[in-house]
């Protein structure tokens, strides 16, 4: 078999796996991932338009190709150590489902950088441990170990729908 051939059936093995795919990226050297079927696109980081009156995790928003987008820093959302974006820093744009049955929304999340795609299989995503109050863990679906590296899975749904991100969807339109 020659390299091409060796790529179409890598691709038409992951394509048969059992499980999910999943992208993961950095943020304040942990390895998130989300499900890859709500990736939009991924783009290096550009200015936003800043909307007052939203809590600083929320950067402002960007005009893709006719649908605005809120832009959220994850790691002012977690609460991490604030960094200057570089070259590395990426925007993830995601579907999100709405609560209400609605309209998808699509979102943006500002990462450290992006890591790779996994194929994740069945059962391989474990619970994450119980903190007690002391973490919110209700943003996460669980913890996966994917090629020695322990992954933290994000339920975006979750995440991206708390209360202050619908006002600002309210804001935007």
């Amino acid at each position: 078999m020659d390299a091409a051939q060796n790529i179409a059936h890598e691709i038409q093995h992951d394509l048969e796996s059992d499980g999910d795919q999943f992208l993961t990226f950095i943020l304040a050297g942990e390895e998130y991932g989300v499900d890859i079927l709500r990736v939009q696109e991924i783009k290096g980081w550009d200015s936003v338009t800043p909307i007052p009156n939203t809590p600083e995790y929320i950067r402002g928003v960007i005009n893709l190709r006719g649908t605005i987008v809120p832009i959220i820093d994850l790691r002012r959302r977690f609460q991490l150590e604030a960094v200057e974006y570089g070259p590395m820093t990426v925007v993830i744009v995601l579907r999100v489902e709405n609560p209400d049955g609605g309209k998808d929304r699509v979102m943006g999340l500002v990462v450290d950088a992006v890591s790779d795609v996994y194929n994740v299989p069945e059962g391989a995503i474990k619970a994450a441990p119980d903190f007690g109050s002391v973490v919110d863990v209700n943003f996460v679906k669980g913890l996966a170990t994917l090629e020695d590296v322990m992954v933290i899975m994000l339920d975006i749904d979750r995440l991206l729908n708390a209360d202050e991100l619908s006002a600002v969807e309210h804001i935007v339109q």
